[in-house]
């Protein structure tokens, strides 16, 4: 999991969702939001270690974490909550010193995105909101699968995205 440095602070559709969010979704939503922000900076620093035949799926996953990022901040405001910030930095599991490690970074960015999205449809029965979350999540475990397929790594794709373990 990417997490905060220790003592510092897919592509959605063009129509946000207009939730009814409340209690458990709104912190879940919350959580997937902090994902985003990970997995967007996660993006940002393997940028210019990524091997050539990586770089469109990289450009890729960046605008699709920006774009889902802007509309759940947006669905939040809409809903009276304010976004989680970003923070302004995140340690990654390991370091980041190669293109390996670099799809590694991202593959672990988009498994904590799905997890975060997963964990929102289990906490809210508006439709609006549960066909976000699944459209996230499954954006997500395709964009692990194409990291995975461009950095050659096996398996290709994980049964039940989203689930711990």
């Amino acid at each position: 999991m990417t997490s905060p440095v220790p003592g510092q602070p897919g592509q959605p559709s063009s129509n946000s969702p207009k939730p009814a969010l409340g209690g458990e979704a709104t912190e879940a939503v919350q959580r997937a939001l902090a994902a985003e922000h990970a997995a967007e900076w996660s993006y940002s620093l393997v940028s210019v270690l990524v091997a050539k035949d990586m770089e469109k799926v990289v450009a890729t996953g960046a605008a699709q974490r920006r774009t889902r990022r802007e509309t759940v901040e947006r669905m939040l405001r809409d809903a009276g909550a304010t976004p989680v910030p970003p923070q302004p930095a995140y340690q990654p599991p390991r370091p980041v010193t190669d293109a390996a490690s670099a799809a590694e970074l991202l593959v672990t960015a988009e498994t904590d995105a799905a997890g975060a999205w997963r964990a929102v449809l289990e906490r809210t029965d508006d439709q609006g909101l549960r066909q976000f979350a699944l459209d996230a999540l499954t954006a997500a475990a395709v964009q692990a699968t194409r990291v995975r397929r461009a950095a050659r790594q096996a398996p290709l794709t994980v049964p039940f995205p989203g689930q711990p373990g």
